[in-house]
């Protein structure tokens, strides 16, 4: 029987496994290789090699109430669209109010994680690790949850550059990136126009002499400030916009993009890619444009070539006097400490049942959290999977027969390169709400809205229209929690809280849950309406 744990990382996607553990009754031992939580979301001044890194003015792009834990909705006060800061800030309330960090050891890496001679019939571990001083141990554990991110191996493929050895400029990768200090008056170009390489060009062009962002597909770019001023994630990502979505797949795309090109014509400013909307993560980025639109960044091809001073572009462009150039090209996913037998690929990515569990196991007791990507944030999908595992763990969820899930993975996989633009940097992408509605149905918390609309209309009108959040998977079920609805039905409040820094109107300053939760569900209703609906028959002129 399953009981001791061991969790192999302590950023987000951690602390809510050990969580998962706890809530489980299991017993979690978490190994991180710092001296603090937070992973990815933790600044540290110097670069520190084989963990995640994120310059000083990260700010998220997913708003804090998309991003928040099932059981722990962030304070009021915060903005909605936090500073890396602030998210660390609430990843340690998280930690320190459900007591999460007595189960973590500190600066112990773990070092190989291996199947016991009898793991066919016990399904445990020896899992090797090392503190800082040099000390190695191996401990026997049940099951394993790694939860170590993929955003610490930097992609940095030099040889699809000719001429780089001979730059007598700087040029180094987006991980190594801090800030703009030190880029006063220079000539920079950045590599890449994923959401890394589009906030440093926007970054450096407030100090560089100019910033010229090179990009092979182009991609589409939204801004975090939706209709009525709301998150844009907030404003999109009801169970009603997803479902109309799905029914009108190519109608959706035509609309999405024409509403961002009434913003700036992509076309015009060079951005333009060939996928569709839906198939690749688009850009989060307020300023590019207003950055494009003054000059101080330029969109540019591909880099074709270099020369010891210059930087000749795929459409024969060249441009003299570069002093710096920044790589942002992705990452490599990679786990040394695993078996390489559990690292076979089916695709772009890892094999994995649900993208968590290595099929081939003859006892599925370890569980790979946090290795996916989609429409928004990685935090609630990563909690799920974790309560997902965890059942699965302790025998309460069952698994199919090895052949049923290798084909289903495979099945997945073919849908998924289909849909989605997907490549060795970005091997995983889900449709974020079917995706967790699949894992809560198996831990029966799957909320049921037919059920909802007959038992209590108000919640089932927030659950359908508002902003689908992560409480709503702990309305019922294993793991539920009391003050579920009550975050569902306040959540309204907690977005509208941080504008409150001057009133402007004779409206008492604090609105009743009910207005505010009603007004939510309508507001995101009208915006599907009016994105969606208006101008329908635009498409079918030409026909």
């Amino acid at each position: 029987m399953v009981q001791k744990v061991a969790v192999i990382g302590a950023g987000p996607c951690g602390l809510s496994s050990i969580k998962a553990c706890l809530d489980e009754g299991l017993e979690p031992t978490c190994f991180e290789s710092s001296n603090d939580i937070g992973g990815l979301w933790r600044y540290k001044e110097k670069p520190e090699p084989g963990r995640a890194n994120i310059y000083k003015s990260v700010i998220i792009n997913t708003s804090k109430e998309m991003m928040a834990f099932s059981d722990f909705p962030p304070l009021a006060e915060f903005p909605n669209n936090m500073h890396n800061s602030e998210i660390l800030l609430y990843l340690r309330l998280y930690a320190q109010t459900f007591k999460l960090l007595q189960h973590i050891i500190w600066q112990t890496t773990v070092i190989s994680v291996r199947q016991r001679p009898d793991f066919h019939a016990t399904g445990q571990w020896d899992v090797e690790t090392e503190t800082s001083e040099g000390q190695r141990e191996t401990q026997v554990f049940d099951a394993v949850m790694v939860c170590t991110g993929h955003y610490t191996q930097p992609h940095l493929p030099l040889s699809d550059f000719p001429g780089i050895e001979s730059f007598k400029g700087r040029y180094f990768h987006s991980w190594e990136y801090r800030s703009a200090k030190g880029l006063e008056g220079k000539r920079v170009v950045v590599v890449g126009i994923g959401n890394s390489g589009c906030d440093i060009a926007v970054d450096i062009s407030r100090v560089a002499e100019r910033v010229y962002l090179s990009t092979r597909t182009g991609a589409w770019v939204i801004g975090r400030v939706g209709p009525g001023g709301l998150p844009f994630d907030v404003a999109w990502s009801s169970r009603l916009l997803y479902w109309m979505v799905k029914l009108f797949p190519t109608w959706s795309n035509w609309m999405l993009e024409k509403k961002l090109n009434e913003f700036f014509d992509h076309k015009l400013y060079g951005l333009k890619p060939k996928h569709r909307f839906w198939a690749q993560l688009p850009v989060v980025n307020d300023d590019l444009p207003a950055r494009i639109i003054s000059g101080r960044v330029q969109v540019k091809p591909i880099v074709r070539e270099f020369s010891e001073t210059s930087v000749v572009f795929a459409d024969g462009s060249i441009i003299d006097q570069v002093d710096v150039v920044v790589f942002a090209t992705g990452y490599n996913y990679c786990f040394p400490f695993l078996p390489p037998k559990l690292q076979t690929k089916c695709g772009y990515r890892l094999r994995l049942y649900k993208h968590v569990i290595p099929p081939a196991l003859a006892q599925p007791t370890l569980a790979v959290v946090g290795f996916i990507s989609g429409f928004g944030a990685i935090n609630h999908m990563a909690e799920l999977q974790a309560r997902w595992a965890t059942r699965v763990f302790k025998g309460l969820i069952s698994l199919p027969a090895e052949d049923m899930m290798m084909k289903e993975t495979e099945t997945e996989t073919a849908t998924m390169h289909q849909k989605f633009a997907c490549s060795e940097r970005n091997p995983i992408y889900v449709d974020n709400l079917s995706y967790m509605d699949s894992l809560a149905e198996q831990v029966g918390a799957k909320p049921d809205i037919l059920r909802l609309f007959l038992t209590d209309p108000t919640l089932a009108l927030q659950v359908l229209l508002g902003p689908c959040t992560s409480y709503q998977y702990r309305l019922s079920g294993p793991g539920s929690w009391a003050g579920a609805r009550q975050a569902i039905l306040t959540q309204t409040q907690r977005i509208v809280r941080p504008f409150r820094t001057r009133l402007v109107s004779d409206d008492p300053e604090h609105e009743t849950t009910s207005r505010l939760s009603i007004l939510m569900a309508f507001i995101a209703g009208a915006a599907l309406l009016s994105y969606l609906f208006c101008d329908w028959h635009l498409p079918f002129r030409s026909l």
